[in-house]
């Protein structure tokens, strides 16, 4: 399995160009290039997604990673590639799409 890993400074968007940010900043565990490792245990949110079905807004507000179990972990969660499964959802839990990741860190290759 492999890939790039994502850390706090990866640019990542919504399938509709909202922003994807994590909603706190992971602490201690491990950094890549100064920034933040993250993980499944981080909680991910959308800002500024314009996304409107029949006129209603129904922007994405969160996503959801799903951890490739690579076996690589940081304080015992695994960590995020930007090929590990995803899901952007709505306020009211409406799956909208995979997010979109443009940059993320180091590539990681595991074995």
């Amino acid at each position: 399995m492999s890939g790039s890993l994502l850390d706090t400074a990866a640019v990542i968007g919504c399938p509709h160009g909202g922003r994807v940010m994590p909603a706190t900043t992971p602490s201690g565990g491990a950094l890549s290039q100064g920034a933040a490792v993250t993980t499944a245990a981080h909680t991910y949110i959308v800002t500024g997604c314009p996304h409107t079905v029949a006129g209603v807004p129904s922007p994405c507000v969160s996503v959801r990673w799903t951890a490739d179990g690579s076996g690589v972990t940081v304080n015992g969660a695994h960590v995020l590639l930007d090929t590990s499964a995803a899901q952007c959802f709505s306020a009211a839990f409406v799956p909208q799409g995979p997010p979109v990741v443009q940059a993320a860190q180091r590539k990681v290759t595991v074995r």
